[in-house]
């Protein structure tokens, strides 16, 4: 799905060719549809079987920005017949944007797009899920399709805390720069539903939990903040968050006392088993986005980070050393890097629009402005890209951005500050104005983010 005109493929040349190869390698219908395979009477997920013989029914459930495609992915590998034999029925909560055709499980949209926190409306679908996976008998198999943004499309919020106390919450610690473990640390102590509490309720013996990560290093308890994954932090860890980013405890007071008060640890001992599988995440991005630079004729050099990366900003001016460097030395002439910085926010009064990918790429080029002293003829050598896998950065409706000599000279022309642009979280405008913003309109995938820079020979 493409929302604007698709100019800007061409302007971003073969960095765009890169990213979009890195995405394609992690569409969820097909990962899905990698891992499900039906082997005469065994249901496999990888090299695990099921015995359908003994399967009653099979139910799903789920959430994130992947999911509907997950699903259809599902629907197709287990084909017409099994659906129906095995009664295949289930509820996912997705965004708007995202849905695709689905005969046996319901795609309930949760959000809308670009507003990638909870609703009343994911909160009425965590409810269904909820039910459903209660509803099972030990004989039925429940799959749970989990992905990124599955945080805020699965919510069920703590008995003594409201759905608009709870959103208090996370805007609270993202404005503050949290990252995501530090936000799911929070948000789990605050659910009924996170931190292993859906696998707590679901009644069938055995549960697959198919898992596309959006987090850095596959922390399974982390992802969606791990709803069939029990939970390694506790209240006191998400005390500890929020004493860091809130020491004056001006979030509501319903949220600390909520957090003081003894809760039942969900017994993963007993009842359901999980069994987990990790089917893509940024890792696959990177190596997929490699190979076309490969096939384009680059000597190129890939990471995939492992852990929290810090401030965009930082992200950004680290792209742009590196691509002075592979300007002037020997060596690799295109770097892949994958990732997912933060962002500290400006006061609200001053903010403008834009996400973390946006916010690097306007560091990097700044950077390169202030420090890089470049030629004309080094400026046309260089493009600088990175998107979100999801198509969505922060609250917009682009994926990320761009700058090549192109996109730069616009900005020259237009007399653009760029140190203002940035301090006020202004990207979006910056690049609205001078034609670097990456419109993708939802991926159906959602594994971090992917950035690109590469030397023209």
């Amino acid at each position: 799905m493409t929302t604007v005109s698709d100019s800007w493929k061409t302007s971003a040349g073969q960095a765009y060719q890169i990213w979009q190869a890195g995405v394609d390698a992690v569409l969820a219908d097909r990962l899905v549809a990698e891992t499900v395979t039906v082997d005469g009477q065994q249901l496999m997920f990888e090299d695990e079987p099921f015995d359908l013989a003994a399967i009653g029914r099979i139910a799903v459930v789920g959430g994130g920005k992947a999911a509907a495609a997950m699903a259809a992915g599902l629907e197709t590998a287990l084909g017409e017949q099994l659906c129906q034999s095995k009664q295949l029925h289930g509820w996912i909560n997705i965004p708007d944007g995202t849905q695709r055709p689905l005969q046996w499980i319901h795609a309930h949209v949760a959000r809308p797009a670009g507003v990638n926190e909870p609703t009343q409306d994911a909160a009425d679908g965590t409810a269904e899920i909820l039910k459903i996976v209660a509803d099972l008998e030990p004989n039925d198999l429940c799959i749970a399709l989990i992905s990124g943004g599955g945080s805020a499309l699965l919510t069920a919020p703590r008995e003594g805390i409201t759905l608009d106390e709870k959103i208090a919450v996370t805007r609270w610690l993202s404005g503050a720069g949290a990252n995501i473990e530090q936000l799911n640390t929070v948000r789990k102590q605050l659910s009924d539903v996170k931190g292993g509490r859906l696998l707590s309720a679901c009644k069938a013996a055995n549960l697959v939990t198919l898992v596309i990560s959006d987090v850095l290093g596959d922390p399974l308890d982390t992802i969606a903040s791990g709803p069939t994954v029990a939970d390694s932090s506790n209240a006191a860890d998400a005390l500890a968050v929020l004493q860091q980013f809130d020491p004056q405890q001006q979030l509501p007071a319903s949220i600390y006392r909520v957090l003081s008060q003894p809760r039942l640890v969900p017994d993963a001992s007993t009842g359901c088993v999980n069994h987990l599988k990790v089917i893509g995440n940024n890792a696959a991005a990177v190596d997929g986005a490699g190979i076309r630079a490969e096939q384009l004729g680059y000597s190129h050099a890939m990471q995939s980070a492992r852990q929290s990366e810090g401030q965009a900003e930082q992200v950004g001016e680290h792209l742009a050393k590196m691509a002075l460097s592979m300007l002037r030395q020997p060596g690799p002439d295109c770097l892949i890097s994958g990732g997912e910085p933060v962002v500290q926010l400006a006061p609200q009064a001053e903010r403008g629009r834009g996400g973390r990918n946006q916010q690097l790429v306007l560091a990097a080029l700044g950077w390169l402005i202030q420090h890089g002293e470049l030629t004309s003829e080094e400026r046309a050598r260089v493009t600088i890209l990175s998107g979100g896998t999801d198509g969505e950065d922060g609250p917009t409706d682009a994926a990320g951005a761009f700058f090549n000599a192109e996109v730069w000279s616009r900005a020259e022309a237009q007399q653009l500050d760029w140190q203002d642009y940035l301090r006020r979280n202004d990207a979006y405008t910056f690049f609205e104005a001078c034609g670097g913003l990456i419109l993708t309109g939802p991926t159906n995938t959602n594994v971090c983010d992917v950035r690109v820079v590469t030397i023209a020979k």
